[in-house]
């Protein structure tokens, strides 16, 4: 067991606030990995979360706009309101924490005492300690509405300038920390030039576009783009999120209901897009990840896209298998896994081949995370497709180095 947990303050927890110790909120994961020996399991969390605007601070000083960096300076001063200058707010946000309980992930005020490292690194560490993770894959959270943002210059400005703050003064810090880098998608140049700057950090292990934006992903003026990161070896991620702006969410009238369909609807209107599009083919080499969206929505839309491919095929030209086969050749995170139809997660396990290819991911510390038992504790997996959903499928994908002694039965799994 890791020292840093032994030696933490494990307490009771009757309430949960903004100061709340990750470790004392997650000690029940902790012990779930205990009981279940992940200690000899690898373990990769594909989606895991920090409050960027936390430390805002620090992140606008890599603003490359003098203006924008003095004007966001200044709002800190003088801020009277929320959320920091330059982030759009997404209102649903005030709905988010269900009235104050639910109060952790908006605001993380946990004390941190440690001085020698920062104090996102600090709170990252105390969740993947606890969950027993061996790298974790972090994103960031307000800054995953950009791609709506009303002007057009803010994404790639503060996309640049979170990517810079990220890599330098959190993933340098700890090798069991990495990310997808933001790519700021609205501005295909952009773009590009994030590959060009990033492509080679070992701390960056993929490219992701946020999926709340209004853009065809295959229009032709990104083909240059994803021809390189295909050339990276890196994967790229399509990252969803909610949108109760929207003009199909503003109907529905509370937010857990908008959270069900928004999370979901952005990668199926993405995923479409891309399979009849025929970018699978165009770019064969190119491994795709749907995260944060679940799984529940994959056999629905395999089904609706098959159906309709095999009557008219002349609209699809590139094709030259059915979408679902596409799709099938893709990858998924877990999270959130809907198990609350036993038999319904079994085939859709069967049907995206779930042991090769899902990813484990916790969405910590939002307040529908998943911990690492959720795999593991599905009846209808052998130990070896547990081992790779767990951590195995994304050492490969992401080139992680796994020790020999977590490998268990992995090349078992069917």
């Amino acid at each position: 067991m890791d020292s840093a947990i032994e030696q933490a303050r494990i307490n009771p927890v009757n309430e949960i606030t903004a100061k709340t110790d990750t470790r004392d909120i997650l000690q029940n994961a902790h012990k779930q990995g205990q009981i279940r020996d992940f200690e000899d399991v690898f373990i990769v969390d594909i989606d895991s979360h920090h409050n960027e605007t936390e430390s805002w601070r620090e992140l606008l000083e890599y603003i490359e706009d003098d203006v924008l960096r003095w004007q966001a300076r200044d709002h800190l001063v003088n801020r009277t309101g929320s959320p920091p200058y330059g982030i759009n707010g997404e209102h649903a946000l005030r709905y988010q924490d269900c009235g104050g309980r639910i109060i952790h992930q908006g605001l993380r005020g946990e004390e941190v005492k440690e001085t020698d490292v920062h104090r996102d690194v600090v709170l990252a560490q105390r969740a993947y300690q606890s969950m027993m993770v061996d790298y974790t894959v972090v994103f960031p959270t307000p800054m995953l509405n950009l791609g709506t943002h009303p002007q057009f210059n803010m994404e790639a400005t503060l996309g640049t300038a979170y990517n810079r703050w990220f890599t330098e003064r959190i993933l340098a810090a700890d090798d069991k920390l990495g990310s997808m880098i933001y790519l700021p998608f609205n501005d295909v140049e952009e773009a590009i030039k994030t590959v060009e700057e990033f492509g080679d950090n070992p701390n960056v292990v993929g490219f992701m576009i946020t999926s709340v934006r209004f853009k065809p992903v295959h229009h032709n003026r990104y083909m240059k783009l994803y021809s390189m990161i295909e050339e990276t070896g890196k994967p790229l991620g399509f990252h969803a999120g909610y949108h109760w702006n929207d003009e199909w969410m503003t109907q529905i009238n509370r937010f857990g209901a908008m959270h069900a369909l928004s999370f979901t609807w952005c990668n199926v209107v993405h995923m479409t897009n891309w399979v009849w599009n025929g970018m699978c083919e165009k770019f064969p080499k190119l491994k795709v990840i749907w995260i944060e969206s679940g799984l529940a929505w994959v056999p629905w839309l395999m089904q609706r896209l098959d159906h309709t491919y095999l009557m008219r095929t002349s609209e699809a030209p590139l094709l030259k298998k059915v979408p679902s086969e596409y799709m099938r050749g893709m990858y998924y995170t877990s999270q959130p896994l809907e198990t609350d139809h036993p038999k319904a997660v079994d085939l859709t396990f069967e049907m995206i081949d779930a042991p090769n290819t899902l990813m484990y991911a916790s969405d910590w510390p939002h307040w529908d995370f998943d911990a690492p038992s959720v795999i593991w504790d599905l009846p209808f997996l052998n130990e070896g497709a547990k081992r790779n959903i767990l951590g195995l499928t994304a050492a490969n994908i992401f080139n992680l180095n796994v020790p020999e002694s977590k490998r268990g039965l992995a090349t078992a799994a069917e």
